[in-house]
């Protein structure tokens, strides 16, 4: 699985990081046979084409915390633009949306209602989704410098509990992924995952080009992670066999993608957890990380600390500092008294009806009868 990724290269340093062995096509002179494609010297090294679509005005932005629907470069075979001879062995790099959009859906490109960021390996061919882009040799790798993943397997826990990490393939010497001043765009690894891609209209006719990323079942290298892994290219041979969907059949592209064999990863802080934060702090190993600064708080806010924060020192030091007079106490007390005993301002008690009756009978010119009449 995979559901974040990291990329912090601008276009020109993309497509430095993306040149590849040049190949040149070969004609046999039975031409029965297939066109033969042979590698150059090695150190004629070929640079993409970048190819600037417009994507309805999105653009590819660089980002320590890319999420699906973000726009990503995307390596692509020149041969979907161009039957030129010299273009079939080309590569090209474009900008693509993460998440594929079906050139069948209707309507609003965001509301199509699809989960299309990972295409599962063992389903594609039978994916009204993936097969036809897969049959049309719509085969694309996505390059990032590294993928975010959250830790599954093992003991089950809630999402906010969940260990992240980033992997990454191993780069040489003392470059270190997380830290762009130990290394530089012609020298750096990127990792590079297999993808489908797909090409969406508007009404207007303004296309929108966008991708799925192929996983499969992890294999031992990441099954302690997550039970799921990108389908990832780690050699050459394997990105010209996935790309070069005119020379190579489908079912050899399939057999290209296989679990890689060289990973690296190390913990990662719980910033990547929100795709709003795009803080530098996202790659680092955690031990590295700074810690987030607090937001600032409002004024509002701060007023009513203060005011209770007082208020509970006023309390405190009168608790602390009891009088030492009681007599002054008590006499202060009695004045709040009234002559009945009862303090004052509180409310006065009400009569009961046999302190009336008692009354009644002792008043001058009253009778028992009297009292008995006004009984019943």
């Amino acid at each position: 699985m995979c559901g974040r990724t990291c990329l912090t290269l601008d276009p020109d340093e993309v497509l430095c990081a993306c040149k590849y062995p040049k190949k040149t096509v070969k004609k046999e002179p039975d031409t029965t046979k297939e066109d033969v494609t042979k590698d150059e010297d090695s150190s004629n090294m070929e640079t993409p084409e970048w190819r600037a679509e417009f994507n309805l005005g999105r653009r590819y932005q660089a980002s320590y915390n890319i999420a699906p629907t973000d726009i990503t470069p995307v390596i692509v075979s020149a041969a979907h633009f161009s039957d030129a001879d010299d273009q079939k062995c080309a590569r090209v790099v474009m900008p693509m949306m993460w998440g594929m959009i079906p050139f069948w859906h209707k309507g609003d490109y965001k509301r199509h209602g699809l989960t299309t960021n990972n295409c599962r390996l063992e389903h594609l061919m039978d994916s009204k989704l993936y097969r036809g882009p897969f049959k049309r040799g719509q085969r694309c790798v996505v390059v990032c410098e590294g993928f975010y993943e959250w830790q599954t397997a093992g003991p089950a826990k809630k999402p906010s509990e969940r260990e992240a990490y980033l992997v990454y393939v191993p780069q040489q010497g003392d470059a270190k992924i997380y830290d762009k001043s130990t290394w530089s765009p012609t020298d750096v690894k990127l990792l590079r995952m297999a993808g489908l891609f797909d090409v969406w209209e508007d009404e207007s006719g303004d296309k929108m080009y966008s991708y799925s990323i192929i996983t499969f079942q992890s294999s031992k290298i990441m099954s302690w992670m997550h039970y799921r892994m990108p389908a990832i290219l780690e050699t050459e041979e394997q990105m010209n066999d996935w790309l070069d969907f005119k020379r190579v059949s489908d079912s050899e592209a399939l057999a290209t993608l296989r679990p890689a064999q060289s990973l690296q990863w190390h913990r990662v802080t719980k910033l990547v957890n929100n795709s709003r934060n795009k803080s530098e702090e996202c790659n680092k190993p955690m031990e590295l990380a700074a810690k987030p600064a607090k937001p600032p708080m409002n004024k509002t806010m701060m007023a009513w600390l203060n005011v209770r924060r007082k208020r509970e020192e006023q309390i405190k030091e009168e608790q602390s500092d009891p009088s030492g007079d009681e007599e002054q106490d008590k006499h202060n007390e009695a004045k709040r008294k009234c002559s009945d005993g009862s303090p004052i301002g509180s409310p006065a008690k009400r009569p009961r009806f046999r302190e009336f009756k008692k009354a009644l009978r002792q008043s001058p010119g009253s009778s028992g009868s009297d009292v008995k009449s006004g009984e019943r």
